[in-house]
Formats: C-alpha cells, structure tokens, sequence
C-alpha cells in the first residue's frame, strides 16, 4: 500500500471544508464528500450519526439547525498513504453565534478519487455535553414539538401540569442496523410499553413521532413516577437491541390557547428532554420544586445550561431512578 507520510495539503483541504461549515456553506461541504458507500458522519451529539446518501442528502437542513462558528487559532496533523489520508484538527477558542466558546476536536479520513481528495469519514468531539457547551442539541425532540404544535387538540387539560418527551437515543444508528422492517416492530413495541406505563401514571399521551412520546401529567408526582417506571421497565428488557431512553420532563401553567401552551410549558419540556443523556431522566427546577422534601424522589447532578430558544440559563436535575 505503501509509507505513510505527512500531508499537509490534506490538512488545507480539511480546513477548507470545516470554515465552509462553520459559515454555513452548504454547496461545498456537501461537495467535498466522497462519492462512496462508505460515507459516514459522526458528531458531537448523541444521534449525530449519519451514513452514504442519508448523509448527502440531509447535512444542508443539518447546518440550518447549528450556529455558524469561527476559532482564533488551530493545529492539525495530516498523514496519506497510498489512496488514504486521515487528518487530526484542533480548534482553540471556537466562538459560536449564540455566544458560546469551546475547545474543539475532529478526525477526518479521506479517500483519493479520481485525482481529488475527498472526505469519506468526519468525527466530530468536545469534551462536554453539546447542550453544555454549544446550547443546541439534534432534532429528535424538535420534530416531535413541531409535530405536536400542528396538532394540539389532543390535551384539552388546564392549569398545573407536567409534560414529558420521552425518546430511544442512537435511534438513527439502531434503525440502519437492524432494517426498517425490525426497527418499526421494536419501536411499535416500545411505545405499546411507554403508552401503557403513561396511562398506568394517569397521564395522557398527547403525541407519538417515531421513537419518541409527548405526555401530560396533572401531577408532578403522577410524571415522575412514570419516567422512573418506563426506565426500569425497560432496562429490565432482555430482548436486544438493548434501547437506551431519555427522558426530560418539565412543570407549568397549562392554558390550552394554542400558541401560549406550546411556546411555553412544552417547549421547555423538550428543551429539558434534549439535556439528557442516554439512560437519563432529566427534569426542571420547577418540577423539582414542586415535589418538595418528597423522599420518594431523588436528585443530582444540579446543572445550569442554556436551553434553545430560552433566554438565559436554567438549572436541570437528573432524577435517579436505578435501584
């Protein structure tokens, strides 16, 4: 195959495509991925992961949802060897749009074809949670919102209540492995279980969209036993794929007006639901509050972190619930 050596024209060729991603430049990031099956992309969220035309034909709406970036200073190491090339890029003081600033990471493999360079793995890293660092997370939850905003008559419910976005993290990477004819009878049995565990609560199911659920509580209690019991019930499961869930669940004023609801008590809901790891149920300061000195209930890892769309910070709880 041949030596490796080091290659610098693969590192100008990397940051030529990650300054047109970070302005936004949708033609010519798209354009420098390779033409091969093997095309995969990698990020910095949990269900940033995509694959061959997946990849080419979803990264334009994909840069609509970032913020554009730009960074004072970085190092990359190129290498080649024979049709192969891999670069290391560090960016330093990467300042984003919203505000925030970060230390960067990413590895990049290209592949020679037909005389250009061109990318044919992209692994995106940094050292916090995206929701931490970036104040954004992936869609998942914002389709569910967007869904459940075209069709609110499903809750006729108002005053106090707890709303909960439930998902599968690592959806899209479950999906392609196991086949859209596996993947839709998993996901129909799970969300027969989430459905079940919600109304066993005396919760409301507002919204199903994909993997994920949109419900209503009329008591912060009522919401948070349900999310513990669809974590345990799941992780109780023996059948593969073992599905790893987040929960996030959020406490307010319900006035079905349309917009007022959910621009409001659901919107942050999905925000919170969007902080949370895999295996976690993260919940607001409010809803935290309202259970008081409950014993039932116990929380940690306290967090202030910017929610989108939200101004200024907000302090999120986990809620434990393995026993």
């Amino acid at each position: 195959m041949g030596d490796i050596k080091p290659s610098p024209e693969l590192g100008a060729i990397v940051r030529r495509w990650l300054r047109s991603y970070a302005s936004g430049d949708k033609d010519t990031v798209v354009n420098l991925f390779s033409d091969e099956a093997c095309l995969g992309y990698i990020g910095s969220s949990h269900d940033e992961v995509w694959r061959g035309d997946t990849l080419r034909r979803g990264m334009a709406s994909y840069m609509e949802d970032i913020p554009n970036f730009s960074w004072d200073r970085d190092d990359f190491r190129g290498f080649e060897c024979g049709h192969l090339g891999w670069v290391e890029w560090f960016g330093e003081r990467v300042s984003l749009d919203n505000g925030k600033e970060i230390t960067f990471r990413s590895t990049f493999v290209l592949h020679l074809e037909q005389g250009v360079w061109r990318i044919v793995h992209v692994h995106n890293s940094n050292p916090v949670s995206n929701m931490q660092a970036l104040g954004y997370e992936s869609r998942g939850f914002e389709d569910l919102l967007e869904a459940a905003m075209a069709a609110p008559s499903g809750l006729t419910q108002t005053g106090i209540a707890s709303v909960m976005f439930t998902d599968i993290a690592d959806s899209s990477t479950l999906a392609e492995a196991l086949g859209d004819a596996k993947w839709s009878t998993v996901v129909r049995t799970h969300l027969g279980l989430v459905t079940k565990l919600i109304e066993d609560a005396g919760g409301a199911l507002v919204k199903s969209l994909g993997d994920g659920t949109l419900s209503a509580f009329p008591s912060v209690s009522a919401a948070l036993q349900a999310a513990i019991l669809i974590q345990r019930e799941n992780a109780a499961l023996t059948s593969e794929p073992n599905l790893r869930l987040r929960v996030g669940i959020h406490t307010g004023d319900v006035v079905q007006t349309g917009d007022d609801f959910f621009g409001t008590v659901v919107n942050k809901a999905a925000r919170v639901a969007a902080a949370a790891a895999p295996n976690d149920i993260r919940v607001s300061e409010a809803t935290r509050v309202m259970v008081g000195g409950n014993k039932e209930f116990n929380f940690a890892d306290a967090a202030s972190v910017p929610l989108k769309g939200l101004d200024g910070e907000h302090l999120i709880h986990r809620l434990e619930w393995q026993t």
